[in-house]
């Protein structure tokens, strides 16, 4: 029985101190990379559909291209 408690305060010892405030904490970012070059990355990878997302990002930067020449005053 000593034992029991012994380990369930453990517990709850080691619980307590490992939540801290991290309202102090600046917050962290880790997404450094924007969606398109996300999907860059995906798109050279071999992964399965990956050649959809490059064809896709391709007539995407087409269309664009399409689009802005025909927005030009000539």
């Amino acid at each position: 029985m000593r034992r029991i408690h012994f380990g369930l305060a453990a517990t709850v010892l080691l619980v307590a101190c490992g939540t801290g405030d991290t309202s102090k904490q600046p917050a962290i970012n880790r997404d450094t990379l924007t969606e398109r070059q996300r999907d860059s990355v995906l798109g050279q990878s071999r992964i399965p559909g990956a050649s959809g997302v490059a064809k896709a990002m391709r007539v995407a930067d087409s269309t664009s291209a399409r689009v802005s020449a025909s927005d030009t005053i000539h």
